[in-house]
């Protein structure tokens, strides 16, 4: 297809990243502020906008400025034409992280940033010491919105599909081991069915929901078990595990690494439970920049160092996962 000139010469640039802004933040004072923009001036950049896409493109809501359905067509084309162009003026070296100051935002649960971060972090002090991380909760529900929307650069976890802007890399597989205080509950490893089911359980779930995956495996066998405690941080679960008669459900090397810490016993699920895979995800925008491309290689050469802690954390999708 030949590249109309004329039309293309009366196209401003500024626009198409005002448009950015503007969904980004739903709002013309914030997305003014995003781009360096007085508030007069980004409201004008808004009636051109609409002028040259002929579409309201934001109307105002009682939950603030809501996008038409024809800025939502437009948001990821324009994004990538953004993208497309910012490449164009990257230099494959204008990342240094040894004196770079750039802060990266990272979604991630509460385990992860457990047993993930302190070693990314001391690796940080060594090698980009300006560099510095914003980690935000995760929802991996609305952890593609949130990527679109540019709230998360790097999400870590378990995610579903995508599209194809979504951009994954697998990092690791695993299992399921049940975790308990022998002496408080009176079992011995391995747990039979008939305890698992008697025993109350601890559930980790980011869902609101006191159901998971281990009921789903117990369903398809004609059983159920009692869910005593359904918490969203699952740190916490293995103090709880230590100090009262219950069970949890966890990811292997996990649960034996609370196990020897807690002096806590192991056994595997009575119950066939599938295994889960955990992934960095990331927008396409985001597939060729210097900078995030050290990032997700410095994270899966951490990984294949496997550290303590980050070889404990290469099991850690069930924090997306009810179990």
């Amino acid at each position: 297809m030949s590249l109309d000139h004329v039309n293309l010469s009366k196209l401003d640039l500024n626009l198409l990243v005002a448009f950015d802004a503007l969904m980004t933040e739903r709002s013309v004072t914030r997305a003014a502020t995003r781009v360096g923009l007085g508030q007069s001036a980004m409201s004008h950049a808004l009636a051109r906008l609409r002028t040259m896409f002929g579409d309201e493109l934001l109307t105002r809501g009682p939950d603030g400025m809501r996008p038409t359905p024809r800025a939502t067509a437009l948001i990821l084309p324009v994004r990538g034409a953004l993208a497309q162009i910012a490449e164009l003026t990257l230099r494959d070296d204008a990342f240094d992280p040894a004196t770079s100051d750039r802060t990266f935002v990272i979604g991630m649960p509460d385990s992860t940033e457990v047993l993930l971060v302190p070693a990314l972090m001391a690796h940080l002090q060594k090698t980009a010491p300006g560099v510095k991380l914003l980690l935000r909760s995760i929802d991996r529900l609305r952890i593609l919105q949130d990527v679109d929307d540019g709230r998360i650069e790097l999400g870590i976890g378990l995610f579903e599909e995508g599209q194809t802007h979504h951009k994954r890399r697998l990092l690791h597989k695993e299992s399921y081991l049940c975790i308990f205080n022998a002496a408080l509950v009176g079992v011995e490893p391995p747990i039979t069915i008939e305890d698992y089911v008697r025993l109350p359980h601890v559930l980790t779930s980011l869902v609101e929901s006191a159901h998971g995956v281990v009921d789903d495996a117990l369903a398809k066998i004609g059983r159920a078990r009692t869910i005593a405690l359904t918490s969203p941080r699952f740190t916490a679960v293995p103090f709880v595990v230590k100090q009262a008669p219950v069970i949890a459900t966890m990811h292997s090397k996990v649960a034996r690494f609370f196990a020897e810490a807690l002096e806590l016993a192991v056994s595997p699920a009575p119950v066939i439970l599938p295994d889960v895979q955990v992934s960095m995800l990331w927008h396409s925008s985001f597939d060729r920049d210097p900078g995030h491309l050290w990032l997700r290689s410095t994270i899966r050469k951490l990984m294949d160092v496997h550290p303590p802690s980050l070889n404990l954390w290469l099991n850690r999708e069930d924090d997306f996962l009810s179990v």
